[in-house]
């Protein structure tokens, strides 16, 4: 049985630091027991970039009322501990999001075990065009209703990571963990 967290963000623009929403599923015994989201109301200082609005939708306007990242991350931290596994389809990128927000806010680094579902893809289902979210929960039928948006991707990225897992046993996932 797995237990992890699974998570994505959604940034403004191609600063890691201008994350914009940030969704967390938790699972335990192979299940999505919790889920949490919450857009993120970034620097005053940061632009949108348009390329980024059109993927996720997310606006300036949308986010003016949002908490900011300091206030996201109290919520959230105590998922990330040196011992919780935290999943990620694209993992390098989200956890660069968390690393340079962390960085930018001037708040402590965190430290926990990291896994990349789009590596894991890639060792177990080399057979598939590509390894983007969609792609590979189309594969494995994994419902994705609206792709790019933070929740709906960590709960897809959990699943994925739940099939592999059955499909393919924990061992074939374990040399793929990394510590950050």
């Amino acid at each position: 049985m797995m237990n992890f967290i699974a998570m994505d963000f959604e940034t403004a623009n191609s600063k890691r630091h201008s994350a914009v929403s940030l969704g967390i599923a938790v699972v335990r015994d192979n299940q999505v027991v919790d889920e949490f989201y919450s857009l993120i109301k970034p620097d005053w200082d940061i632009n949108f970039d348009a390329r980024n609005t059109r993927i996720h939708g997310i606006t300036p306007a949308m986010v003016a009322d949002a908490p900011d990242f300091p206030a996201v991350w109290q919520q959230v931290q105590q998922f990330y501990t040196p011992d919780q596994l935290v999943i990620a389809h694209n993992a390098p990128f989200d956890n660069s999001v968390l690393k340079a927000s962390l960085l930018h806010y001037g708040m402590q680094p965190a430290h926990y075990l990291s896994l990349d579902t789009v590596k894991t893809s890639r060792r177990l289902y080399p057979e598939l065009p590509n390894h983007k979210l969609n792609t590979v929960a189309d594969a494995l039928q994994i419902q994705l209703q609206h792709h790019h948006n933070a929740l709906d991707d960590t709960v897809a990225a959990a699943k994925i990571l739940v099939r592999e897992a059955n499909e393919f046993g924990v061992s074939e996932i374990k040399p793929l963990v990394k510590v950050i």
